[in-house]
């Protein structure tokens, strides 16, 4: 049986809960593909998941990680579309995550990793990009709309202020003032400091609300609705069951992600990576992701050669999607 590193949790709990541990490397089934990791991410629902705030993979054990760049080592019966060695990205979900040195995807959530995409750059795409994306289809956002986008500097936001620019909306940006040179680069026409600012007070009448913070900010923001205005959010909040209310969970979808990824090739999106770090140093990415102090993504790579982990394995982790 052949091992790899994989990190794992047995409890909910804090970044301390998070153990890299070896595991056995997994085969694919009928329709998926195995990739040794070259990248992935650290989004808000992975520290929520770890806690427990959010409860979509069910109980622990389980290994965390939804956005991947890899090569492909394997191949299961029924894929055509990719060949081992093949560079690809994507979005994945399952209980045996991307956490780890070899990820099993479907090879219906990938695409192949365009030139002049590099590997961090993939990795920060997928979940982040694919619900911007989406939120926006989701809001039919039209050309001089008003759309105001909260956390317009996190990794969902600052691709959805650009992707909300690119369709000719007056966008409308929450960030705090440390990022407001950052986010007016990326198309926002105004930008309010929630720290110091009730948006409810400086705006109205928008025509659409990208909430990325949830919680009490939906009632607050529905306020600041104008007629015929939709409320979009990619968080639980307590605007829940009013009729201008809808929720986006990003999707794996090959044809978004790859016209995302042709936007940022061409030159006309851009996605910042805060900045990079080992998956050695997971717990650290994680109080850091928490913390809400990352402009943008926060990447991870697989571990330095001559990282040492206990030989030991988690069990019920499966290997499939």
């Amino acid at each position: 049986m052949t091992l790899m590193k994989a990190v794992a949790q047995r409890s909910l709990g804090g970044p301390e809960v998070l153990r890299t541990i070896e595991v056995p490397r997994p085969s694919p089934r009928p329709g998926e593909v195995v990739l040794r990791l070259r990248a992935t991410t650290v989004n808000p629902v992975d520290w929520k998941l770890r806690s427990g705030r959010v409860t979509h993979l069910g109980p622990p054990p389980f290994t965390l990680g939804f956005d991947v760049c890899g090569t492909v080592t394997e191949i299961g019966a029924d894929v055509t579309g990719f060949r081992p060695g093949e560079e690809v990205f994507g979005m994945i979900f399952s209980r045996t995550g991307a956490y780890s040195e070899y990820v099993v995807a479907r090879a219906d959530s990938l695409v192949p990793l365009p030139s002049g995409l590099d590997v961090a750059q993939a990795a920060a795409l997928p979940t982040a990009g694919l619900t911007a994306w989406q939120a926006l289809e989701l809001a039919e956002l039209q050309r001089g709309e008003r759309i105001l986008i909260h956390a317009a500097a996190g990794g969902v936001g600052h691709l959805a202020v650009q992707f909300a620019a690119m369709r000719g909306a007056r966008v409308i940006g929450t960030a705090r003032a440390v990022n407001h040179d950052f986010v007016a680069s990326l198309g926002a026409d105004t930008i309010i400091d929630y720290t110091t600012v009730d948006f409810t007070a400086a705006i109205h009448d928008v025509d659409v609300v990208l909430d990325l913070v949830g919680g009490e900010y939906g009632t607050r923001s529905l306020r600041v609705l104008g007629p015929g205005g939709r409320y979009i959010t990619a968080q639980d909040s307590d605007a829940t069951g009013d009729p201008r209310s809808r929720q986006v969970t990003g999707r794996p979808s090959p044809t978004d992600l790859a016209a995302i990824a042709r936007l940022v090739v061409d030159g006309r999106v851009r996605v910042h990576v805060d900045r990079v770090m080992s998956m050695a140093d997971v717990v650290a990415a994680h109080r850091l992701a928490e913390s809400g102090r990352i402009r943008g993504k926060l990447v991870l790579t697989p571990w330095p050669r001559d990282f040492l982990c206990p030989r030991r394995g988690v069990s019920n982790m499966g290997t499939g999607t």
